[in-house]
C-alpha cells in the first residue's frame, strides 16, 4: 500500500526542472543518471526517472522498461569505469523500506571484495571528485 501521493518539491523533482544542480552521468527522453552527492562507495549513481513517480509501488508499468534498461546499462559501465567487483543495485519503497527521496530510483553501487559500502548520510562528497566520478563512467558508456 503507498503511504503517500507524490509531491513534486521533491529533491529529484526540482533537479528534473533544473532548479538545483547536479552532477549528471546520462540522460535520454526519459532517464536522467547523477552522482549521488554522498556516495556509500566510489561511482555511486541514481539513476532516476523522469516521470512523476513516488517510487515503484505507484509507477506507471511503461516508466519501467526504459528505466530498468538504463539501471543495466549504467552498471555494466560503472563496473568498468571503477575496475569494480560487482554491481549493488538498490530501490526502496516508502519510509520503513529505507525510502527518504520520495521520487522513484535506484542506486546503483560498483563494489569491490572486502570494502563494505559507507554509511548514506554525512558528509557531501566534493563536486570535483563528483566530476570526476562521472566522466569515468561517460567515458565507459561512449566505449
Amino acid at each position: 500500500m503507498n503511504s503517500g501521493a507524490y509531491d513534486s518539491d521533491n529533491i529529484f523533482a526540482k533537479i528534473l526542472r533544473g532548479e538545483i544542480p547536479a552532477q549528471k552521468v546520462y540522460e535520454d527522453n526519459s532517464t536522467l543518471v547523477i552522482m549521488d552527492v554522498m556516495p556509500q562507495a566510489e561511482g555511486h549513481v541514481l539513476v532516476i526517472p523522469k516521470a512523476a513517480s513516488r517510487n515503484i509501488l505507484d509507477a506507471d508499468p511503461g516508466t519501467l522498461g526504459p528505466l530498468i534498461a538504463v539501471v543495466q546499462k549504467i552498471a555494466i559501465a560503472a563496473q568498468e569505469a571503477f575496475d569494480a567487483d560487482g554491481v549493488t543495485i538498490m530501490q526502496f519503497n516508502e519510509a520503513p523500506a529505507g525510502q527518504s527521496v520520495f521520487h522513484l530510483h535506484f542506486h546503483v553501487i560498483p563494489r569491490r571484495e572486502g570494502v563494505p559500502l559507507r554509511p548514506h548520510s554525512g558528509k557531501m562528497e566534493d563536486g570535483s571528485v563528483l566530476a570526476a566520478n562521472a566522466a569515468k563512467i561517460r567515458q565507459a558508456l561512449a566505449g
